[in-house]
């Protein structure tokens, strides 16, 4: 029962009527009604399909010659094909050159059978001619084996190459010209159009002017005329010139065209009748293309894009980036592990108390002969205040001993000099565990932020890339602003957007960016061209931020000084982040501007990295700290998100700064101690939103000084009314050196940078 409801299931019975009409309008094909189908039939042997139900779909279908005598042939040839493929299907082999003999062998009953009268036009007897017509079948037939398995197993799932689209457009020819020759004009008009607008309104792209042609063969063959061909390219041109207008305006203006070309040919001379129904038969590819539901047509535009797109390279692209994603978290994995094992765990010596005791008792008392004496009076219990004063002091002296023991301990200053000793020590490995400590801490902070950074790079590399539509109007806006690429490649999203194109090596990059930007309604800009061959070249495309900066620095060093302490840094983190910094050294000089240096170095390293901002600045601090030297640098760092305007502020020990947006001003200030000060920094963040023409500013406090308090330099910022930020910067430096008589009692630096919306 299953076999039997799999045989003449609905889509097993779908597919044999479909054989069935295609072999009908093959008979239909030729002038006499010979049987066309007979190549069909024998391809769709070969391909493996039901001989029983192929044999029935060929006798069926011989009724296109009106005659018994033509359908007992057809059944006769059907018969002896059956039967030769059942035998093969039943012992599990495949036809292969022996194929050839059953093919000519299943020609016999034609010749000789099939009732023919031959055409006036060959001197040839009947006989001599079906015998031609017969060899024309086998030549067919072995076209026709490379059309069906085109059309069954690789249609719509692979590119098909160029020998096997020739021969589904050879099917196509007779297919058609049955079709012509069964139905009529007007019913063929109906049906060729309403493929031509399918295939401009779904490809868009030049490759519809082919297929076009190949529409048009049928009608061609039957009128004897390459007229059809010029008509049908004419059409497919039309509707793509039309085609960026939208899928009813494209199909409207084929149907234009065509009427207006059938005006030429003389449609309206014909019967009011024929007219209507020509009329109508054109609506139908714009009821059929132009009104199709937009969910369905972007289903089928991505199945079509599918198709044509080489999907072997993005698979293999999408399968290279899983794995590396994959081993980039387990790689995250393993230094959180890091983390978790260097992390300080450490609690404090509660026993230390307790073994100073036993030390002295040991170092001092076991000899002593009066030690029986000490232990009645309770001096032993008195040691543990002492040790407890002892450890809180820092150091013992005679004024923190018990009663206790200074009544009745005859060696009071020699225990007191083995317990500072014992302290000392003490000390001297507290210190030492310390060091250890911070610098395991260190090396967690480090595993952490180094995690993260793998982390993030996982989930990004984990991101599939998936075909899009926007591939295809890309291509098409590039093709008619005159720019020819191969190859266009859209991924990622948001801030991440990348467009792909393979151009001449000439193109221009602005007009290239400008053009996809319209086209894909989103700000793009040239990121990098990169050389593929002698004269093309692969052109990458990112979303253009919604903001540019601008940057000014006036400095001077101290008077008398070589060098300045005050160090800058202008630091492109990535296409869409900078960060500027502004480090005063403390002091002057070449030792305060190796400070500052030192730490500008660390900071830009590790933003470089894109290490989280908390644990870059406890690192450099600690790092700092630990060098053993006396440096210190008050810090201004500002990391600014070109597309929202945010940019996060961070201030150690620097004195205020600035937000300058138009007629208002925001002091930006912080009370941590400088950096490199403590082992621990406790920076002051804040997070402010910059506007187009806003002006943050930085300045060492050898500016800020010169303004004698806060209130006079807000008063004298606010009145300043700057267009560029080097003009602003050297403006208030001018004025600070003004307020110091023209002689910089520090170093003097001012930093400022400008956000504009970008073109």
């Amino acid at each position: 029962m299953r076999r039997l409801y799999k045989v003449f299931s609905l889509k097993t019975a779908g597919k044999y009527a479909a054989v069935l009409f295609s072999m009908l309008l093959l008979n239909f094909s030729l002038p006499m009604r010979e049987p066309a189908a007979f190549p069909l039939l024998f391809a769709l042997l070969t391909c493996g399909l039901d001989p029983f139900l192929l044999a029935a779909c060929y006798t069926l279908a011989s009724v296109a010659a009106l005659s018994l005598a033509a359908t007992l042939c057809c059944a006769l040839q059907a018969a002896f094909l059956c039967l030769v493929f059942a035998i093969y299907a039943k012992t599990g082999r495949k036809a292969n050159w022996e194929r050839l003999f059953f093919l000519a062998l299943a020609q016999l009953p034609f010749v000789f059978l099939y009732p023919h009268a031959g055409y006036a036009l060959f001197p040839l007897s009947a006989v001599w001619q079906k015998a031609v017509i017969a060899l024309f079948f086998v030549l067919l037939t072995l076209l026709f084996e490379g059309a069906v398995r085109a059309l069954l197993f690789r249609a719509f799932r692979c590119r098909l190459v160029g020998s096997e689209l020739s021969e589904l457009i050879l099917l196509w020819l007779f297919v058609g010209m049955g079709f012509y020759n069964l139905a009529g004009e007007i019913a063929f008009y109906a049906l060729s159009l309403t493929l031509l607008v399918g295939a401009v309104v779904f490809l868009r792209n030049a490759t519809a002017v082919p297929f076009a042609l190949a529409l048009s063969l049928p009608l061609c063959a039957v009128r004897v005329s390459a007229i059809p061909m010029a008509e049908y390219a004419l059409l497919s041109c039309f509707g793509l010139l039309f085609c960026h207008y939208g899928r009813f305006v494209s199909s409207l203006s084929v149907l234009i065209g065509f009427l207006g070309i059938e005006y030429f040919e003389g449609l309206y001379a014909q019967p009011t009748l024929t007219v209507v129904f020509t009329l109508l038969a054109c609506l139908i590819p714009v009821a059929v293309c132009g009104l199709l539901p937009e969910k369905l047509y972007r289903k089928i535009s991505r199945s079509l894009l599918f198709y044509r797109e080489r999907t072997l390279p993005r698979i293999a692209i999408n399968r290279n980036r899983r794995a590396l994603g994959e081993q980039l978290y387990e790689v995250s994995s393993l230094f959180r592990e890091i983390e978790t094992a260097f992390s300080d765990r450490g609690t404090e010596d509660t026993g230390a108390g307790t073994r100073f005791k036993e030390r002295l008792i040991v170092a001092l008392c076991t000899a002593c002969p009066n030690r029986r004496k000490c232990r009645e009076a309770g001096v032993y219990e008195s040691f543990d205040k002492l040790i407890a004063v002892a450890r809180a002091k820092g150091r013992a002296n005679l004024i923190d001993l018990p009663t206790e023991i200074s009544s009745v301990c005859r060696n009071a200053a020699g225990l007191l000099f083995a317990l500072n000793k014992q302290l000392e020590e003490y000390r001297r490995m507290e210190q030492d565990l310390e060091a250890a400590r911070e610098g395991r801490r260190l090396l967690a902070e480090q595993a952490r932020g180094v995690s993260d950074i793998l982390r993030d790079i996982a989930l990004e590399q984990s991101e599939e890339y998936t075909f899009s539509d926007e591939e295809e109007r890309l291509s098409a806006a590039l093709t008619a602003a005159g720019l020819m690429t191969n190859e266009v490649f859209l991924y990622g999203e948001g801030a991440l957007f990348t467009v792909s194109l393979t151009m001449r090596d000439r193109t221009d990059g602005k007009k290239l960016a400008k053009i996809a930007g319209e086209a894909l309604r989103i700000p793009l800009a040239l990121s990098e061209k990169i050389p593929l061959t002698s004269d093309r070249a692969c052109f990458i495309l990112r979303r253009k931020p919604d903001f540019d900066a601008t940057f000014g620095i006036a400095s001077r060093p101290k008077e008398g000084e070589l060098l300045s302490g005050d160090t800058h840094s202008i630091l492109k983190i990535d296409e869409r982040r900078f960060l500027v910094a502004l480090s005063d050294g403390m002091g002057s000089g070449e030792n305060a501007r190796s400070v500052s240096d030192r730490t500008l170095s660390l900071l830009e390293s590790f933003y470089k990295a894109k290490m989280p901002g908390d644990t870059v600045l406890s690192t450099v601090n600690r790092l700092i700290a630990l060098s053993g030297e006396e440096t210190f640098s008050c810090l201004d760092v500002a990391s600014v998100d070109l597309d929202t305007g945010e940019a996060d502020i961070v201030k150690i020990g620097a004195p205020m700064g600035f937000l300058l947006s138009g007629e208002e001003l925001r002091v930006l200030e912080g009370e941590s101690l400088p950096i490199g000060m403590l082992e621990a920094v406790h920076p002051a963040t804040m997070r402010v939103n910059m506007k187009a023409e806003d002006f943050l500013i930085f300045m060492s406090d050898g500016v800020t000084t010169a303004f004698g308090s806060s209130a006079e330099l807000c008063d004298y910022l606010s009145g300043m009314k700057p267009l560029n930020p080097q003009s602003l910067a050297e403006e208030i430096l001018k004025n600070a050196l003004g307020r110091y008589k023209g002689k910089a009692e520090d170093d003097m630096t001012v930093l400022a940078v400008k956000l504009t919306r970008t073109a």
